[in-house]
């Protein structure tokens, strides 16, 4: 979604307190950090000071001893205010390199955490490259958020403040023209940063995480935009796409140089009035030489701060507007998340209960489940069969707890699922997918990523259970071999039996198979159904199947139709079943296959 133009950004409210209490979690770094480069440039505010006394001590002439001893206390004056502050602006420099790093590392880790953890429907909803480059742009960000507000605007705030109070010592009036100018510049940058620059920086960004979520989804798709010769036509979409953020970005980009010569005209004028009251100061009678070179010094100083708050105020929306979305992503609400004093839940028999179970999805009227009631006993081997859309899939994700019911109860072994820990209720039940999911990993890390301790012969041995050493073997670095993102590397045999075989070390006693022998050759589905009807023994089974011939020899089906299950026993007893949809689907594919025969 892009946000709109006109609507000020509230990032700067949201981000910075975000920002700061990640800074309390290491409150020694940052009052080190703070400390030396405040005290540096407390250093640095008393320099036009003594540069003052030093010209006074030279015009008085060599002759006059105490105009020798005042020049000497300011030349050691100036040299120690030099030394401590490169002492002191070293040690608050070296301390942020760990502090940002630090800082960085959690607020990244805990944004993966939290997308790790998002609800299905919010990664079904999201893409990959865009959730990746909102990470990582918030994460640079925060290493120029940080620059900007430690190392230069709380120094830049310091010294325009130390300034002007120091030169009220001396002649209140330029003091006062000093105040009202800084005011003046500070409030303009600020409005320029909040009300010009920020809405279109915002849009911009919006526009770059478009582009990094079209170039994601293209190069993910990569192998079907071949297929179909289509390279062309992508090109020309991200072009699309590109175009608009070239023109969001300029238009960023020239309110940025608009804002700069604003600030440029302002401070043309706020130099003239100092510099020329200093003069008519001297031409009063009321200003030494040194007192001049004083003012002048200080003024120098304000106006290389003045410039830099300008900058820095504006690298500082920048940072902002680039944190906003990741600090969105740690706002988010976790969709599925453990309730208050939630244990671990330990399955033994695997019972599986829906005990008057009613759920809806997000923004429909109408529920999927009403009411609805099964058992699945310890052990039992379940099918489920059914048009699309009649509720299969959701059954196995309510066992899985990637939804909350909206009323009832999901019990496996008599414990309600709601009340346990995800971690453990999903470590104990092994799924193995329509279209497998591997990792651009090593077989064996695919094959142990349920059960990461195992054994190299533990893994060896669950592959030849899934059918799948053999070919593993003939691969050019065996089990080493990376199979590439998503698996492409492999079929879809291969990925399939490289998924049992996960499924096998994991030896969990809930297992779930969706689809498992779609869309494959009549060999790879030889060795998978056999590798299945191994994996299944012992263990309480729930098959997904469109393809009826995986659910034959299964102890029970049950046939779902519009939320409901309308049939439930024997693929015997369902086929006699006159007018059954069983039934029917059974007699279709039958027809089906014969048909294909006869053409074959």
């Amino acid at each position: 979604m892009i946000p709109p133009a006109d609507k000020p950004s509230t990032a700067m409210r949201v981000v910075l307190p975000f920002v700061f209490r990640h800074w309390l979690k290491q409150p020694g770094h940052t009052l080190v950090v703070a400390g030396g480069l405040l005290g540096a440039t407390i250093a640095d505010l008393f320099m036009p000071v003594f540069s003052g006394h030093l010209i006074d001590g030279l015009t008085r002439g060599p002759s006059d001893p105490d105009a020798r001893h005042a020049t000497l206390v300011a030349f050691g004056a100036i040299v120690a205010l030099g030394a401590a502050s490169m002492v002191l602006r070293l040690a608050g420099l070296q301390a942020i390199v760990p502090f940002t790093l630090r800082t960085m590392s959690d607020v990244a880790q805990d944004a993966f955490m939290r997308v790790q953890r998002f609800s299905t429907d919010w990664h079904a909803n999201s893409f990959a490259g865009s959730t990746v480059r909102k990470i990582t742009r918030g994460m640079w960000a925060l290493d120029l958020l940080n620059h900007t507000i430690l190392t230069a605007l709380a120094p830049s705030v310091l010294v325009l403040i130390g300034s002007t109070i120091l030169l009220g010592v001396y002649w209140a009036s330029l003091s006062l023209v000093v105040a009202l100018g800084a005011a003046a510049y500070v409030t303009m940058t600020v409005l320029f940063s909040t009300r010009y620059i920020a809405p279109a920086a915002r849009i911009s960004n919006a526009w770059d995480t478009k582009v990094g979520g079209a170039l994601a989804d293209a190069v993910t798709c990569n192998a079907l935009v071949k297929s179909f010769g289509a390279e062309i036509r992508e090109e020309a979409r991200l072009a699309r796409v590109i175009k608009r953020w070239r023109v969001r970005v300029q238009r960023t980009w020239l309110r940025h140089n608009c804002a700069a010569l604003s600030q440029l005209l302002l401070l043309l004028c706020l130099r003239g009035s100092v510099i020329g009251g200093s003069v008519l100061l001297w031409m009063a009678g009321n200003a030494t030489p040194g007192d001049v070179t004083y003012v002048l010094t200080s003024y120098y100083v304000i106006h290389a701060y003045l410039r830099d708050v300008g900058f820095h105020i504006n690298n500082l929306q920048r940072s902002v507007n680039d944190m906003d979305e990741l600090v969105a992503i740690h706002d988010e609400p976790i969709g599925i998340a453990d309730a208050a004093g939630a244990r671990p839940i330990a399955i033994e028999g695997g019972e599986i209960v829906f005990d008057d179970v009613t759920f809806h999805y997000g923004g429909h009227i109408a529920p999927l489940y009403d009411g609805l009631s099964v058992t699945i006993r310890a052990g039992e081997r379940v099918g489920l069969v059914g048009r699309s859309g009649a509720g299969k899939t959701t059954f196995v994700k309510l066992v899985q707890r990637l939804y909350d019911v909206s009323d009832g109860r999901v019990l496996i072994d008599g414990q309600d699922i709601a009340l346990a820990t995800q971690q453990s209720l999903r470590s104990q039940i092994a799924i193995v997918q329509q279209d497998p999911i591997l990792f651009h990993r090593s077989l064996t890390e695919n094959i142990a990523y349920g059960r990461p301790g195992a054994s190299r012969e533990a893994i060896e041995q669950a592959a030849r259970f899934a059918n799948a050493h053999d070919f593993i073997l003939r691969l050019p670095r065996g089990y080493d071999t990376l199979v590439g993102e998503r698996g492409v590397k492999l079929s879809g045999g291969e990925r399939q039996r490289v998924a049992l075989a996960r499924a096998f070390l994991a030896d969990a006693p809930v297992l779930i198979l969706d689809e498992a022998t779609s869309s494959l050759d009549s060999e790879s589905e030889a060795l998978i159904q056999q590798a299945m009807e191994r994996l299944m023994k012992g263990r309480t089974s729930i098959v997904i199947a469109h393809r009826l011939s995986t659910v034959r020899s299964l102890d029970r089906i049950l046939v779902f139709d519009h939320g409901g299950i309308v049939e439930q026993g024997t693929h015997v007893a369902l086929t006699k079943r006159p007018g059954g949809i069983y039934r029917g689907l059974f007699e279709r594919q039958v027809t089906d296959f014969g048909h294909i025969s006869a053409a074959g």
